[in-house]
This record gives structure tokens, C-alpha cells and sequence, in this order.
């Protein structure tokens, strides 16, 4: 857990050094780093309760190329939340994120780019089924790590949409630990945990080729009320391309003053390759929501 912070402290000072520095023409970035914090204590209460501690950080950034006719927009969005029930325990994960894009674009018409994307998708620690147990993993760094590349074109009409689709891409899903991807999770093919063949180590990796599409949506709903929403939909040209992958995020954001903040966030995931106990076919939606109370500052 240590080293999972370290890195991940790491990692933020040394984006936030390189924006803080002068930047050559053409160059533009923000970003922002919160905190959220909850807590919750009872003494001799008779309708009963649990004392918990829960915390949250954000660290978000983007770092944007617009010369001529070329773009290039990169962006991080992370998150880690944990919240203690007992401190003689270990906490419990309530959220978990890392994600990063890189697009690169050429203009061919006002509203129209032809583009390349580059997307990244992990986590930073341990994740367990806490209505089982905390003590048998079922997810962590790298396990799983969804990695896409794909050429298409952008939509751009006005300042809140945006539109990527890329009739070919090609995505990897990576299952970096042998138990993980001994019992075929994240859809990988189960393999024999003892094995140490090449055909074990390759085990560990799914390929897929197909169409993908993104789409991006970030409006003041009214002030100091930001939503942002972001659709990603994958149909994998070699084996059934009927059935959609469907990764949709929203946030809200209600600002009470410049560093102060509450946020809602939802997560929707649909993978019919993501087995689950007791589905023959097919998979189930997945769902998360976080509702976080802290402090926000904006990065320059």
C-alpha cells in the first residue's frame, strides 16, 4: 500500500513540475488535486451504528498541443479511496482509478479531425469481494490493465461534445498475476498456475481487434454545477461483434467555493468476456457509485 502511494505521489509531482515550468508556444494545461474525507463515531448509542473513517484522492491533469492544423491532447485521471470500519483491520477499497489518453489529431475540416488514440486502463492496488472476504484478491495493478490503440476521426461541433470512433482498433486486455489469470478472469484463457511455458506467460494477455467509439460530453448545468459524462462502446470484429462492450462514467459536481466541493460519480461497465459465478452466458453490468464531500485546488 506504502508503494502503491509512493509511486503514485511520485508520479503527480512530477507531472505538476513539468506544467509549472515555462511552456513553449502552443502549449496549455490544468488539472487538480482533492481530498475527500468522511467520519462517522457512536458512544453508548442505542439504535446502534459503526464508527468509520473514509478518505479519498483525486488527482487529475491534462496537458494539451495545438499548432496549425495538428493537436495533441493527453489526459490522467486518478483516484484511490479507503474507508476503516475497524483499525485493527484492513480498510476497506471504495475507489480505485487510473486512466490516461493520449489523442493526436489533424485537422480536415472545421469540425472534423482525423485522429489516433492511445487509452490506458488500470488500478493501483488489491481489490477484493468484500461479501466474501478480504483476504482472497480478485483484482490489482495491473491485473487487469486494458491498453487500446485505433485511427479514426473526431467529432468536435461545439466546446461540450466530442466524438472518437475508430473503425480499427486494436485493444489488450492484460491479467499481470498468475492466480488471476489461472482462473480465466477478465476474460483471459485459464491456464495452469504451475505452468512456466511461453504458452502460460501469453495466457495472460487477450487479444482483441475491433471498432471502438467515445463519446465525450462536459456542461455547466447550472453555477457552480459541472457535469461530465463519458460514453466508450468496443465491438470485437473476431469473436461476436454483436455483442457491445459498454464503459460509461458521469460525474457531478457541485462547487460550494473555489476549493471547496461535493461530487457524485457513477460507473457502468459491460463485458459479456468477464465471467461471473453462477452466469452461463453472458456477463452482468457492473455498477459504482461514489459520493465524496472534500476539497478541491486547481492546478495551473
Amino acid at each position: 500500500m506504502k508503494k502503491v502511494l509512493l509511486t503514485a505521489l511520485a508520479f503527480a509531482f512530477a507531472i505538476v513540475s513539468f506544467a509549472q515550468d515555462e511552456q513553449p508556444e502552443g502549449w496549455t494545461h490544468k488539472g487538480n488535486f482533492g481530498l475527500n474525507f468522511g467520519q462517522s463515531s457512536y458512544t453508548n448509542w442505542a439504535a446502534g451504528g459503526q464508527n468509520t473513517v473514509a478518505g479519498q484522492g483525486i488527482f487529475n491533469y491534462e496537458i494539451h498541443y495545438l499548432k496549425g492544423n495538428f493537436k495533441w491532447d493527453n489526459t490522467l485521471n486518478t483516484s484511490l479511496g479507503y474507508s476503516y470500519f475497524d483499525f485493527k483491520r484492513k480498510p476497506i477499497k471504495t475507489d480505485d482509478k487510473i486512466e490516461f489518453t493520449s489523442l493526436a489529431g489533424l485537422k480536415a475540416t472545421e469540425h472534423l479531425n482525423y485522429a489516433a488514440e492511445l487509452a490506458f486502463r488500470s488500478q493501483f492496488a488489491y481489490g477484493f469481494d468484500y461479501t466474501k472476504d478480504s483476504t482472497n484478491y480478485i483484482s490489482h495493478f495491473l491485473a487487469p490493465a486494458y491498453i487500446s490503440l485505433g485511427l479514426g476521426v473526431e467529432w468536435v461541433p461545439n466546446p461540450h461534445f466530442s466524438l472518437y470512433f475508430s473503425p480499427i482498433t486494436g485493444r489488450v486486455t492484460i491479467v499481470n498475476d498468475d492466480y488471476l489469470a489461472s482462473i480465466g478472469a477478465f476474460g483471459v484463457n485459464s491456464l495452469d498456475a504451475n505452468d512456466t511455458t511461453q504458452h502460460a506467460r501469453n495466457a495472460k494477455v487477450r487479444y482483441e481487434f475491433g471498432a471502438r467509439a467515445v463519446a465525450k460530453f462536459q456542461y455547466p448545468l447550472a453555477k457552480n454545477i459541472d457535469f461530465n459524462s463519458k460514453l466508450e462502446l468496443f465491438s470485437n470484429y473476431l469473436n461476436h461483434p454483436e455483442r457491445i462492450d459498454v464503459d460509461w462514467q458521469n460525474m457531478l459536481v457541485l462547487k460550494v467555493n473555489d476549493w471547496l466541493n461535493a461530487n457524485l460519480a457513477t460507473h457502468l461497465i459491460y463485458d459479456y468476456d468477464i465471467p461471473f459465478e453462477g452466469v452461463e452466458k453472458g456477463s452482468k453490468v457492473q455498477f459504482k457509485e461514489v459520493l465524496a464531500i472534500g476539497f478541491m485546488i486547481n492546478l495551473k
